[in-house]
């Protein structure tokens, strides 16, 4: 079984919006209460809450605060989760401390079981029944892949005042096609390389192709400039003064918000136009193990070159890299196939020479677009040398030493499965019964009810 994201656009009548908007007033008021409570705890006892103790209070919570009784008690044990999920990624480092959340910022809430909820479809339009607000909405829309659901979240965007409901359904999965073959399709691999300024350079072992950056960001710059520096001329909202926003600040913000929408739309509409084409045609696809967080990091303090880096860092975001690859992958791997990732750091694709292997310092330069072999003479473009360094990496044909599959620290797009699904240590078997041998040629409340513990 396989666990996909499905998203349908509902269509509540006005009755229904108002109750809508209400629950999401009520769990938004829980969130900033637990995270209220938690910060009154440490300031006053240096204690820090856990999860499982302030939802032990919600029963409590709700006989003190009938209006919350309507709301299903799964659903409030996951808004009292977010919270704790934020705070462990605030000690992890991942993200800065959890603030109060203002209820424009709010997005929706999620019921993590199947109590509270029923959804009547096929995978194409319906309705979803809310148990617990006593709502049959309707909903629109179409999924590729359809089984049994197990989670709802109810999303609202201001920016498009639209209603959203996104279920995570468990489909039948695919037979994977290397669970059992001796041997491989080497036709139906494909490599690419990722970039900036040629987003896409594909190689399957016979011509290259290369798909060029949109720049969706950099096309609409100037106009979302504009009606930012429109926003910024209005009474914007200020917590700390008690200042709440201007209706003309509210309006200029949602033409900020619909137009940062829209390039986000138009990128993925891209992305799945691409991906999709990849995956229909070719069942492995190689790629190199991008970290784009370290990627797009901010320069420096002091450095001289801040412009260029916020430049290159918004081409990368403009690209989409890490959707791409995920996007690829399970689409890749929905049809039986599977998605190798090699390791960068061990490989070097673009300082790696596709016909002697070896390796050139002077070629991490992203200013050197060009290579030429001063070993053997060999000349290529810098992405489509990465494309094909990959390719070979993956067919064992790539010359060097320490580049085998087996060295390069590959992982797979179901390496964590663990048997009979096509997982790469499967296809390094397959690999290798076939060849015999190893070859070394991848609104907001301002002061919330408090959740506190005992």
């Amino acid at each position: 079984m396989a666990t996909r994201r499905q998203t349908f656009r509902l269509y509540p009548n006005k009755a229904q919006e108002r109750q809508l908007f209400k629950a999401r007033w009520m769990h938004q008021y829980i969130y900033n209460a637990c995270l209220a409570g938690r910060k009154y705890a440490w300031e006053t006892e240096s204690k820090s809450l856990k999860y499982y103790e302030q939802q032990n209070k919600l029963p409590e919570f709700k006989k003190d605060n009938p209006e919350f009784a309507v709301l299903g008690s799964q659903a409030l044990q996951a808004t009292v989760k977010r919270v704790d999920l934020a705070f462990q990624a605030f000690f992890k480092g991942l993200r800065k401390r959890p603030k109060f959340k203002p209820l424009r910022n709010y997005s929706g809430w999620t019921y993590p079981g199947k109590s509270g909820w029923k959804v009547y479809t096929n995978g194409k339009h319906g309705k979803v029944e809310l148990r617990d607000l006593g709502l049959s909405i309707r909903m629109r829309g179409k999924a590729k892949q359809w089984g049994v659901p197990t989670t709802l979240t109810i999303v609202y965007r201001p920016s498009s005042d639209e209603w959203y409901a996104s279920f995570t359904v468990d489909v039948k999965g695919v037979e994977p096609k290397f669970g059992s073959r001796s041997e491989l399709e080497y036709e139906s691999i494909i490599a690419y390389d990722l970039g900036t300024t040629t987003a896409l350079t594909t190689y399957d072992g016979s011509e290259y192709d290369e798909l060029s950056n949109p720049r969706f960001i950099r096309n609409s710059e100037q106009e979302i400039k504009r009606k930012s520096k429109i926003m910024r001329r209005k009474t914007a909202p200020n917590s700390k003064l008690n200042i709440k926003p201007s209706l003309r600040w509210r309006k200029a913000r949602k033409a900020v918000s619909k137009l940062q929408r829209k390039v986000s739309n138009q990128r993925k509409n891209w992305q799945h136009q691409i991906t999709s084409d990849i995956a229909s045609r070719y069942d492995i696809g190689v790629t190199e193990e991008l970290q784009v967080k370290n990627m797009t990091r901010k320069a420096k303090k002091g450095s001289k070159r801040k412009r260029q880096k916020a430049g290159l860092n918004k081409s990368v975001l403009d690209v989409g890299m890490s959707a791409l690859n995920k996007m690829i992958s399970y689409k890749i791997e929905a049809k039986g196939g599977l998605l190798l990732i090699l390791d960068t750091k061990k490989l070097k694709p673009s300082q790696r020479c596709p016909n002697c292997g070896k390796v050139h310092k002077q070629w991490a330069d992203l200013s050197n677009r060009y290579h030429i072999c001063d070993n053997c003479g060999f000349e290529v473009e810098r992405d489509k040398g990465s494309a094909l360094v990959m390719y070979q990496t993956a067919l064992s044909r790539q010359p060097g030493d320490g580049i085998a599959l087996v060295d390069v620290d590959v992982r797979s797009s179901t390496s964590k499965t663990r048997k009979n699904t096509g997982s790469f240590k499967q296809l390094q078997q397959a690999k290798r019964s076939k060849s015999g041998k190893s070859n070394k040629t991848g609104g907001e409340v301002r002061n919330p009810v408090r959740l506190t513990a005992g």
